[in-house]
């Protein structure tokens, strides 16, 4: 049987005061308590970048979740291995950078 799943996006301006809609807005969709942090720390780390927004994805597949912050800007090392990167890979399965360096990601394991 095919896992089904749901995807929604949504751009937020770059400025620092758009974490906290950010994170309302991640758990409104997802139910993992770990989820708003997890969005508040790409965001973050993206917003560092000093894009005009970033895009967030939030996906589902079966009990996987994926959250990925884009910010269409080029990301430097710090925002790509800084401490929210620490927090992040703490918190999910798997976490990295887009090939163009452009996108933060993590995967993590939400309940069946």
């Amino acid at each position: 049987m095919p896992e089904s799943g749901h995807t929604w996006r949504k751009a937020f301006k770059g400025l620092p005061e758009e974490a906290r809609t950010v994170r309302v807005w991640t758990a409104g969709r997802l139910g993992h308590p770990d989820a708003p942090l997890i969005a508040n720390e790409l965001f973050t780390a993206v917003l560092g970048a000093g894009p005009d927004s970033i895009e967030m994805t939030l996906s589902t597949a079966g009990t996987r979740i994926r959250i990925a912050a884009d910010g269409s800007v080029q990301l430097s090392f710090l925002q790509t291995r800084g401490p929210g990167a620490i927090l992040v890979g703490q918190l999910s399965a798997s976490s990295g950078v887009s090939e163009d360096g452009q996108t933060l990601w993590a995967l993590f394991e939400g309940e069946s």
